[in-house]
């Protein structure tokens, strides 16, 4: 596998965990939907016409979104409905963004930029080293901007068993990614 692609991995380990719903969640691994996505990134390696890191996770989350996109439709036998495909890009660029968005920094220029990328990156291999408790509880309240209540009653939680996951969460992330926040 490309060690260029292959550092992604974390990252698209986390936009696939948000991208997979509902009974597709159920059915489908988030690590098989990455792996695929980064075998067909590996065989389609040269149409890559990009030369950033930003480029390069650009055309990673279109991937991604086609493999979750071709596997709802295997497995639900459904027509696809080219909607849907964009929902699903959109929700996987919009999932980056957010977790970009954790990550201040100056955008001034491409260096700050690419600076940024490379932390929410870092972002989301940490997330992935997390309890999947404190990973689901962080994801749901920092990158989704649930409530606590409102995290409380998906996980079947109370409301302080959610704030220390939340706690815990943070601490784990701040232990990985001292230079972060």
């Amino acid at each position: 596998m490309d060690d260029d692609f292959e550092r992604f991995r974390g990252y698209l380990r986390h936009l696939a965990r948000t991208g997979l719903h509902g009974k597709l969640k159920t059915r489908l691994d988030a690590s098989d939907v990455v792996q695929q996505s980064l075998l067909q990134a590996h065989e389609a390696r040269d149409l890559f016409r990009g030369e950033t890191d930003a480029e390069r996770c650009a055309w990673l989350r279109q991937i991604l979104a086609r493999v979750i996109t071709h596997a709802a439709r295997d497995h639900t036998r459904e027509k696809r409905d080219v909607r849907r495909d964009r929902s699903t890009e959109e929700k996987l660029a919009a999932d980056s963004l957010r977790l970009g968005g954790l990550l201040e920094a100056d955008v001034s220029s491409p260096s700050h930029g690419a600076a940024r990328h490379e932390r929410a990156v870092r972002l989301a291999a940490a997330l992935e080293s997390l309890p999947e408790d404190q990973r689901e509880a962080v994801t749901r309240h920092y990158l989704d901007g649930e409530s606590p209540a409102e995290i409380a009653a998906a996980m079947n939680r109370t409301g302080p068993s959610v704030a220390g996951l939340l706690r815990r969460g943070l601490q784990g992330l701040r232990t990985t990614l001292p230079d972060v926040g």
